[in-house]
């Protein structure tokens, strides 16, 4: 009896709560177009995208809903997870309006054709007209390129007063302590020159537009020729479309030796973000790497091999690639552990969920030391007793999108995936060109019956049984050995 009275209580109670649930996830739809831009103060992140970018919902009341009960249904917790899944397409489907007032421009100072380039574009950037005014944005370059007779910044000064208070010169103390003074990043160069701006951002990172202008093109998908359409098309009321690529945060851990009694046996030393990969390899030594590799604090393998890469998606086609892991679609939130030249034949390629926290430690009674590169920089030798972690970065990488199809066409255009020397002829002699362009049409002209005009290729769509082309065995033909 007191479960059938308490029954209609419990479901009334299930049945506001799930309501009220439902109320919260309503503000997720991204149909609307009245969405305010306080709502995205309601998210936690700090990432650029979440913080500058002015359409976003209020998840707080989600996760006061979800966290009024102890436990959650299955349903209640599919439906939480469906709606944030969606909010997560949306943020990067929607193409993004904003003001833009301070670009910043990265390249090569020691490229001198890439100088002119950037000339070229700080002008343009400088001179066309932009939020209502009659000149453009105000535009940073690098600080060596000051003094540069190439970019001739004096000769650029000359042409409009204004620019001398527009045109300004960034510095990586600038990019790491103020890394909001920048509404849009454009790159000239390959994808080491975009590896570089990820590096200048270690934290916060302003959205990133990359023109292709170097010998890889995996990530940078824009063609310089075309600045001016796709400057206009981003700055103006098209807005952009932005790709937020998954970003590690590794930290490295030193072993106190001689630590005081009751203190930590490890410090935090170094931390990096990495858009492409970390590697640990055994560096000069003649021995093979000895690794314990620890997932969410749980042993899960002792690596001996060469090393081992932990890539992004991103980095899936870098040094992962040419190591035997697979090619990752960057929207594809994984870590990718591939081995480098390992000592067991059963050591594969694999893919990891990016919610686990990886920790790689150098066994006190190894015999030789270890070696850690962050995207090719910062290399840092790892002692007996060191630890390196690595996390999903709460600071993705913001890239604009070009096309929606640019990992494929990138892919296509760079390691001609799927490509081959020419295509299989079809039977049909009409797509055939002929040598003689005079000559008639005279379809097949060899003696067959219609059975094998038909089933040519050797296949009967009937089966074998029903008047397709029987197997040599079936007919009592024994073939001999070649």
């Amino acid at each position: 009896m007191d479960g059938q009275k308490d029954g209609p209580q419990t479901h009334s109670s299930e049945v506001m709560s799930h309501q009220r649930l439902a109320e919260a996830l309503s503000e997720l739809n991204f149909h609307s177009d009245e969405l305010s831009a306080s709502k995205m103060a309601a998210l936690a992140s700090p990432c650029f995208f979440h913080k500058k970018f002015d359409k976003a919902v209020n998840l707080d009341k989600v996760i006061d809903e979800i966290s009024d009960d102890e436990t959650i249904s299955h349903s209640r917790l599919m439906q939480t997870a469906t709606s944030v899944r969606e909010v997560s397409k949306q943020l990067q489907r929607r193409p993004i309006k904003m003001t833009v007032r301070n670009v910043m421009i990265v390249t090569k100072a020691r490229d001198n054709e890439l100088v002119y380039l950037t000339r070229e574009l700080t002008e343009w950037l400088l001179s066309t007209p932009r939020n209502g005014a009659d000149v453009g944005v105000n535009v940073y370059v690098d600080h060596k390129l000051r003094k540069s007779k190439r970019f001739d910044m004096p000769s650029l000064l000359a042409k409009d007063p204004r620019f001398e208070n527009m045109l300004r010169f960034w510095t990586p103390d600038l990019c790491w302590e103020s890394p909001e003074k920048f509404d849009l990043v454009l790159t000239l160069g390959g994808d080491g020159t975009v590896l570089f701006t990820s590096w200048l951002f270690q934290r916060i990172v302003p959205p990133i537009l990359s023109f292709s202008l170097g010998s890889l093109g995996f990530l940078t998908n824009f063609e310089f020729a075309q600045y001016k359409e796709a400057l206009n098309k981003i700055m103006g009321d098209a807005g952009m479309r932005v790709n937020l690529r998954m970003r590690f945060t590794c930290t490295v851990y030193r072993f106190q030796k001689n630590a005081a009694p009751g203190a930590p046996q490890h410090i935090e030393a170094e931390q990096f973000e990495v858009l492409n990969e970390l590697v640990i390899d055994r560096g000069p030594s003649p021995y093979v790497s000895n690794l314990e590799l620890y997932g969410d604090n749980n042993l899960l393998t002792v690596v001996q091999a060469d090393g081992c890469i932990f890539s992004t998606p991103t980095g899936s086609t870098a040094y992962s690639l040419s190591a035997g892991g697979s090619l990752v679609h960057p929207d594809i939130p994984a870590i990718l552990l591939t081995p480098i030249c390992p000592h067991t034949l059963s050591f594969r390629p694999m893919l990891l969920n990016d919610s686990m926290l990886l920790r790689i430690a150098v066994p006190r009674n190894s015999r030789a030391t270890a070696y850690c590169a962050f995207d090719g920089k910062g290399r840092v030798e790892l002692r007996q007793g060191d630890h390196v972690t690595i996390a999903a970065s709460q600071y993705p990488f913001p890239s604009v999108l070009s096309r929606p199809t640019e990992w494929f066409d990138s892919i296509s255009r760079t390691l001609r995936w799927n490509t081959r020397g020419a295509m299989q002829k079809a039977w049909d002699g009409e797509h055939v060109e002929r040598k003689h362009s005079n000559e008639p049409d005279l379809g097949f002209d060899i003696d067959f019956d219609n059975d094998e005009a038909e089933h040519d290729s050797g296949y009967s769509a009937e089966g074998s049984t029903s008047g397709g082309r029987e197997s040599p065995i079936r007919k009592g033909i024994i073939l001999p050995f070649l």
